[in-house]
């Protein structure tokens, strides 16, 4: 009898196979996973610069832009990049800094299924955008 070592090429194009199939099941529930780790961070990334808004205005007597928030030490610089987290935080300043809106919006539909806003009364909102928000519920809290 011969010594064989090793593994035939039907034997590896079998665990290949194999491989790929598992793969093909298990990164689509991965991908979901992660998006819905995304909007939760969102959310509370959304709660944190609410947060830094208050405490600004307090000292200030204004609400301040992103940088103005940093600048203060209330939040990180994270909150200045393009893709924190699948989103980018933007404050929209109105009426003589007496009033804002700040948005989470997503930066692509793998990393983010909805967008967030919210404004001086602190509720989390969904996206007014229907197709950015879940069905029925543009411009409703975020429960």
């Amino acid at each position: 009898m011969k010594n064989r070592k090793g593994f035939s090429l039907l034997e590896l194009l079998i665990v290949v196979a194999i491989i790929l199939i598992i793969a093909t099941i298990a990164i689509p529930s991965l991908l979901r996973s992660r998006q819905a780790a995304n909007e939760s961070s969102a959310v509370g990334n959304m709660r944190n610069l609410n947060t830094a808004q208050v405490s600004y205005s307090s000292t200030n007597g204004v609400y301040g832009r992103i940088s103005d928030l940093i600048a203060a030490r209330l939040l990180d610089d994270r909150y200045q990049n393009l893709n924190f987290n699948g989103y980018r935080y933007t404050v929209v300043l109105l009426s003589a800094s007496r009033n804002y809106s700040a948005f989470a919006t997503g930066v692509a539909s793998s990393t983010s299924k909805y967008d967030y806003y919210t404004s001086p009364d602190f509720v989390i909102r969904y996206s007014t955008a229907s197709s950015r928000a879940p069905n029925g519920m543009a411009g409703d809290p975020v429960q």
